[in-house]
């Protein structure tokens, strides 16, 4: 297996250790298979201990595993019948978004999705998932042609954050961001989101709006990079991991604060794993929410996003225990 996080490497010398007593065997004509057994069970026992207790920063690094399933990889084995749509009708078309017209389990929806390339040609035109202003905006047009045609919308988030560059800027890359935000909000369609990788500042917003919000079970999502964050605080965006594991980004975190609806889980070891078990999960998912939602109409929808939102960060006021000593709270009245 290829790409092993450090995290991983205990399970790496042992899959070693098994392959060559197996070669040592047949080589010498030995029979190892008891010993060979043990192995293999306790390499079982290590490994639900390790993928049982993943940390905030390994889970970053999982999110970020080059080969983990993209936007494409999961509309491929998701949907049928996809006919991907380009540009946004006013300056070009953006290859870190892509979207079009599925048929999810025969039902037409639209789909769009954060586009990592695979390799690093693919990367640089893709600017590595990070959109430009054309790609929120190719996004809003399939997103206003689906109401128009009362399409369902599935939007995959998978970004750092939306590209930082002077031509972003130029383009109105702030406004893209806020216009997607507010339209998304009003559209009379339901609109289901899934966190497939890393969820990254207002890139990642921008195309999170939905009556559902879900996440891969490795997957992380937050208003700004761990990376950034650390930036910030401690001017060394090396301590990323440290960021990470401060800023609750995970998904058992996010669905503590009802900021997400459902965890969708994934093969042992990350999606990078088992492509068609991770797409399947999520299949499975999407079909149960939008059942849900189909009975709802167009007021309820927009109504039922509008609460959604609304409730996240709630908190109730009340009375607090000075955290002085009595002696000082008396000495201070």
């Amino acid at each position: 297996m290829a790409g092993e996080l450090p995290f991983e490497m205990p399970l790496v010398e042992m899959r070693k250790k098994i392959a060559e007593l197996k070669q040592f065997g047949e080589e010498k004509g030995i029979d190892f298979t008891d010993e060979i057994i043990r192995l293999e069970e306790r390499y079982r026992v290590l490994a639900d201990e390790i993928y049982s207790n993943i940390s905030a920063s390994q889970k970053m690094h999982l999110a970020r595993h080059h080969g983990r399933p993209t936007s494409l990889d999961l509309i491929g084995l998701i949907f049928t019948d996809f006919l991907e749509l380009h540009g946004d009708r006013l300056f070009g078309d953006d290859l870190a978004v892509v979207g079009g017209i599925a048929k999810l389990n025969g039902l037409p929806v639209t789909v769009i999705g954060q586009q990592r390339g695979k390799d690093t040609k693919d990367n640089i035109q893709r600017f590595f998932g990070s959109a430009h202003p054309e790609g929120f905006r190719k996004a809003m047009r399939l997103m206003k042609q689906a109401e128009k045609f009362r399409r369902p919308i599935i939007t995959f988030i998978d970004t750092k954050g939306a590209y930082p560059g002077n031509t972003a800027e130029e383009r109105g890359q702030s406004e893209a961001i806020a216009r997607s935000l507010y339209e998304m909000s009003q559209l009379a369609v339901p609109v289901i989101c899934v966190v497939i990788g890393e969820g990254g500042s207002g890139g990642a917003l921008a195309l999170a709006v939905g009556n559902r919000v879900l996440m891969l079970e490795h997957a992380i999502y937050s208003a700004i990079s761990p990376n950034g964050a650390a930036s910030i605080l401690w001017k060394d965006a090396s301590k990323a991991e440290q960021a990470a594991e401060a800023m609750k980004i995970t998904a058992a975190d996010l669905l503590g604060m009802e900021v997400i609806e459902e965890i969708v889980p994934e093969p042992r070891g990350g999606a990078h794993q088992d492509y068609e078990t991770a797409a399947a999960n999520i299949k499975e998912a999407l079909w149960r929410h939008l059942q849900e939602l189909s009975s709802l109409d167009a007021a309820e929808l927009k109504e039922d996003r509008y609460r959604k939102f609304r409730k996240i960060g709630e908190f109730a006021e009340g009375a607090q225990e000075s955290l002085l000593p009595e002696e000082e709270v008396q000495s201070v009245e």
